[in-house]
Order: structure tokens, then sequence, then C-alpha cells
């Protein structure tokens, strides 16, 4: 891990004519490559001990979300060292997240302490963050500045 964190940052400083990545563009990169993470090692702490009563459904959703992550954390680096096709690559993370998460929220195989009524406002909440993030990549001047000769 040392070693990939250490190319990483080398790659980055042998680029000093790449913008850096501030402003929205590292709030997303966090959201992808620190809080989505979080969420899902969160959830997946109180699913693994619902495992002997949900049975493989509940395994098969939970490797589900972990490569919706997975996917998640390789577009924010993808995005912060400016990689070819990271904006592409963060568009895809964020469609299968928006996936992902919608049918957990539509179905009962993942455990949730949610109250009931609550379902919605958590689709909507989804819905809301994951067109709104897609939105910025799409049209945002900096976005289309920084990775334009990737």
């Amino acid at each position: 891990m040392t070693g990939f964190v250490r190319f990483s940052c080398d790659r980055l400083m042998d680029a000093p004519d790449k913008p850096p990545i501030r402003g929205w563009l590292l709030v997303l990169c966090g959201c992808l490559g620190v809080w989505q993470p979080l969420h899902v090692a969160g959830a997946a702490a109180s699913a693994l001990q619902a495992i002997p009563n949900r049975g493989w459904p509940l395994v098969l959703l939970l490797l589900v979300r972990l490569l919706a992550t997975a996917l998640g954390v390789s577009a924010a680096v993808a995005l912060v060292g400016h990689h070819g096709g990271a904006v592409r690559l963060a568009h895809l993370a964020l469609f299968l997240w928006m996936a992902v998460e919608l049918f957990v929220y539509g179905t009962s195989i993942f455990p949730n302490n949610r109250m009931p009524g609550d379902t919605p406002l958590y689709v909507a909440a989804t819905l809301i963050y994951s067109i709104v993030w897609s939105v910025y990549l799409w049209r945002s001047a900096r976005v289309r500045h920084t990775y334009q000769g990737s």
C-alpha cells in the first residue's frame, strides 16, 4: 500500500502542469473515497450479524455493495491522479452506488433501523446525491479544465 501511495504522489509531483484538485471536486473525491467506504463499513458491521438469519441473499448484496464502494474509491483515486477516463469512471461509480442503494432501500434483504415511512426520504436523498454529483461532473468548467487533456 505504501508503494502505491508513494507512486501516486510521485506521479502527481511529476505533472506540475495539471491543475490541483480542490473545491467541489475535492469534496466529491472525499465522498467517493472516504464517506462511502465508511458508510458501507458501518452497514456491513451490523449486516454480518444477520447473515445466519438472512442467508446468501444478504451475503450477495453485501458483496455487491462492497464492489460498488470499491469502484467509488477507484474513481476517487483516478480523479486525484488525473487519469484518463476518471470522469467517466466517477459517473459509473455514482450510478452503481445509486442503483445498489435504491435496491437496498427497496428490499428487506439488508437489515436496517429506519423508522417506518423514512424510506422515501432515503431514496430521495440518494437520488439527489447521485444526480447532483453527476450533473456537476458533466457541467463543471473546473472538471473540464482539469481533465481536458486526460
